[in-house]
């Protein structure tokens, strides 16, 4: 079934904030039910305002339907917008309804920015871990701050400093003269003269290899031997594709065309579910934080590292 078939054609994600024009395609006959394969209070509470969010819940038959397994409610509070999941829970939205990893709407919230959005009942809280999880998690992400990661690349390393993780890629010092030529207009330079030149940089926890320009650093032949004993996760911010991610462990790739920052996934653990619901949208967080790093500053990520290296040639 298409938006037309439902009479949604030409919304865009502008036309769930109209709250007039949302109530005029409902008038006369929109599908409150139906938009293409999905519904339309998910989109509101993701996309719409408020009102368009209270106009749609009147109108259907169960506020708490769900699409891939989440209500509406849910999708409200993992793309914080509060105002939203207030609108679906007045219009009777069930906040502790157990859904993705058993975490329920309000539960997560918990974990989030506006932790006091419902009342709680007895028994519904974070655990210790959970709670400390998430204290980090709004650390790192204020402590990275807002930066341009689009083309940059990294290697997020637990357990090994800056020294130990150029011992391991056999790489050499960089002459300052060119590290700072790169820097200044990477793009003046070609890619194979830029893409063996990378930043090494010790951070509590470890250490990040980064690349703001390129993607060397989530290459499998750099990965794997920063791995060995150990953890790493390699981010590729690609501007034409999106956020890339890669594991590697004990010298292996384990997991390969990853979205970091992407959000929570069916299937998820309860673990998994809050540390996509902590680091959505922030994929260089994401990536530090699963290697278990604790930068204080974004300087391992955008420079000036401690050192700039030359990898030698490989696959």
């Amino acid at each position: 079934m298409t938006a037309g078939e439902t009479g949604w054609a030409g919304t865009t994600w502008e036309t769930w904030r109209d709250h007039d024009a949302i109530r005029r395609r409902l008038d006369a006959g929109a599908d409150p039910e139906a938009y293409g394969h999905g519904r339309p209070l998910h989109l509101a509470a993701q996309w719409g305002s408020a009102e368009v969010v209270a106009e749609l819940a009147r109108r259907v038959v169960d506020v708490d339907a769900t699409e891939d397994g989440v209500t509406a409610l849910w999708q409200a509070v993992v793309d914080r917008r509060p105002e939203n999941a207030l609108a679906l829970a007045a219009a009777g939205a069930d906040p502790w309804r157990r859904s993705i990893g058993g975490w329920s709407p309000g539960r997560l919230g918990l974990a989030g920015p506006t932790p006091d959005l419902f009342a709680v009942p007895a028994g519904e809280r974070l655990t210790d871990a959970e709670r400390a999880t998430a204290v980090e998690a709004a650390r790192l992400i204020d402590a990275l701050g807002s930066f341009h990661h689009d083309g940059t690349g990294l290697a997020c390393v637990a357990g090994i400093d800056a020294a130990e993780a150029v011992r391991r890629l056999k790489a050499t010092p960089a002459s300052r003269e060119f590290a700072d030529g790169v820097v200044e207009d990477p793009w003046d330079h070609e890619l194979d003269e830029t893409l063996p030149l990378v930043g090494v940089t010790s951070v509590p926890g470890g250490c990040v290899v980064t690349q703001p320009w390129g993607y060397a650093p989530q290459r499998a032949g750099v990965l794997r031997p920063l791995s060995a004993g150990t953890l790493c996760y390699g981010l590729y911010a690609n501007p034409k594709s999106g956020n890339q991610g890669r594991v590697a462990r004990d010298g292996s790739i384990i997991g390969s065309d990853l979205h970091p920052g992407g959000g929570i996934d069916e299937g998820d653990t309860s673990e998994q579910a809050l540390f996509s619901y902590l680091y959505q949208g922030n994929a260089t967080a994401y990536a530090c934080a699963y290697a278990g790093l604790r930068p204080v500053d974004a300087r391992a990520v955008v420079g000036p590292p401690d050192l700039w290296v030359m990898l030698p040639e490989r696959d």
